[in-house]
C-alpha cells in the first residue's frame, strides 16, 4: 500500500534523505522511528505530496507521489502533532465543514459527521465548542476529521503526544479497530512502547537513512535475546549467588566456568544486581531460581527480562544530540489532515489555519 524506492530529499547543502526505502502491505502498521533530524517528516511530507522528491520513487494506495498527487490526496488521511481543527466552531460543524471541503453532499457530510462522533465517543459534546474540549477529545476530532471520507490509508506524525496514559490507551484501540478493518497506517512516534504495541513493522531512520527494519520482536532479536535478571538484597548475596549462577551456566557446581562464559555474566556491585543469557526462556529462570532458593540466598527481584525497543533506538541510532538532519524544521511540516500542503484535510482545504508540525 506505501512503497517507496530511493527517496532523496535536500534542503540546500543539507540532505535530509539518502536513499529510503520502505515497503508497507496493506492492513498493516508501520512505525518511522528515529532520533530528531533523522529525517521521519521530510518522508512523510514526500508520501503525502507535501515535498516533491529529489530523488527516487514513491507509489501510495497505487498512485504515484508526484505524477498522480491530486488524486492520491483524496485517498490519505495525515493527522499532525497538534489538533488542527477550529476552537470556535462544534465538533460537529468542524467534521461537516471537512467533509464539505471533499465535496461531499451537505446531507453525506453531515451524516458521515455523525457517526464518526459516535465512533469516537464524542456524540454528546458534538454541539460543544471545540475550545471546551480536553486534549483527548480535541485529538479524536482531529483524527475524526482526518477519516472524513474513510481513506484507505492514514498518516499520523506523534498521535499521542501530550495525552494522558488513559488517552493514549483509548487512542491505541481506536487505531487498532481502523486496522483490522482495513486501514493502513503510518506513524511516526517518540514513544517507542507505542510503536511496540502498534506496528507490525518498524523501519528505524538516522542521518536520512534506513538503520533498520522488521518487526518489534526481530529488533528486538538483533541486541540480544531475553536474560535473566537477579537483585540480591546484600553484597556478599551477590557475591554468593554469582558463584550459584555460574554453575548452574556450567552445568554443575563441581564444573568451574570458563573466562568466555565468564564474559556472559552483566554483574552491577552498586545495584547488587546479576543478569545472564536465557537460553531457554522460562526454563533457564526456573533452574536458577530454584538453585539460589537451594542454596538459601535471598532476592529482591528475579525475572526474565527482554530486551526493549528503548536499547534498540539507542544502539541503532548513534548521532549526537542535536545534530538535525531535517533542512526546515516545522517550517512548512504537514500541516493538516489532507496532502495539500496549505490547505486542510483535503485536497482543497481551508488555507490559513494550518498548525506547522516541527520536523521531528
Amino acid at each position: 500500500m506505501i512503497y517507496a524506492e530511493g527517496i532523496r530529499k535536500r534542503y540546500g547543502p543539507a540532505e535530509a534523505l539518502r536513499g529510503v526505502d520502505l515497503d508497507v502491505p496493506a492492513g498493516t502498521v508501520c512505525g518511522l522511528l528515529g532520533p530528531n533530524g533523522a529525517g521521519k517528516t521530510t518522508m512523510v511530507r514526500v508520501l503525502t505530496t507535501l515535498l516533491r522528491p529529489d530523488g527516487g520513487t514513491a507509489r501510495v494506495a497505487g498512485c504515484d507521489v508526484v505524477r498522480d498527487a491530486d488524486r492520491l490526496r483524496y485517498r490519505i488521511g495525515l493527522a499532525g502533532q497538534h489538533a488542527a481543527v477550529d476552537e470556535l466552531l462544534t465538533g460537529h460543524r468542524n467534521l461537516v465543514l471537512f467533509g464539505r471541503l471533499y465535496h461531499l453532499p451537505r446531507r453525506t457530510a453531515r451524516l458521515r459527521a455523525d457517526e464518526l462522533l459516535k465512533r469516537f465517543g464524542l456524540a454528546d459534546a458534538a454541539d460543544r465548542p471545540v475550545k471546551t474540549y480536553s486534549g483527548g477529545m480535541r485529538r479524536r476530532l482531529d483524527l475524526a476529521a482526518s477519516l472524513i471520507v474513510s481513506p484507505p490509508v492514514l498518516f499520523l506524525d506523534e498521535p499521542t503526544t501530550g495525552l494522558d496514559p488513559r488517552s493514549r490507551l483509548a487512542l491505541w484501540d481506536m487505531l487498532r479497530e481502523l486496522v483490522s478493518e482495513g486501514t493502513t497506517l503510518l506513524l511516526t512516534t517518540q514513544y517507542l512502547d507505542e510503536a511496540d504495541h502498534l506496528a507490525d513493522q518498524i523501519v528505524v531512520i538516522d542521518s536520512g537513512r534506513v538503520a533498520a527494519s522488521g518487526s518489534p520482536s526481530e529488533l528486538k532479536a538483533r541486541i540480544g535475546g531475553d536474560r535473566v535478571s537477579v537483585v540480591f538484597r546484600e553484597a556478599a548475596d551477590l557475591t554468593e549467588g554469582v558463584q550459584v549462577v555460574r554453575a548452574v551456566l556450567q552445568g554443575g557446581p563441581e564444573q568451574r566456568l570458563g573466562d568466555e562464559a565468564d564474559d556472559r555474566l552483566e554483574i552491577d556491585q552498586g545495584e547488587h544486581r546479576l543478569a545472564v543469557p536465557a537460553e531457554h526462556g522460562a526454563a533457564s529462570l526456573i533452574k536458577i531460581a530454584a538453585a539460589l532458593d537451594a542454596a538459601g540466598i535471598a532476592v529482591e527481584d528475579l525475572g526474565l527480562r527482554r530486551p526493549t525497543l528503548d536499547e534498540v533506538f539507542l544502539q541503532l541510532t548513534t548521532r549526537p544530540n542535536g545534530q538535525e538532519a531535517d533542512g526546515a524544521n516545522g517550517a512548512d511540516g504537514p500541516n493538516r489532515h489532507g496532502a495539500s500542503g496549505t490547505n486542510g484535510h483535503g485536497a482543497d482545504g481551508p488555507a490559513g489555519r494550518s498548525e506547522g508540525m516541527t520536523a521531528a
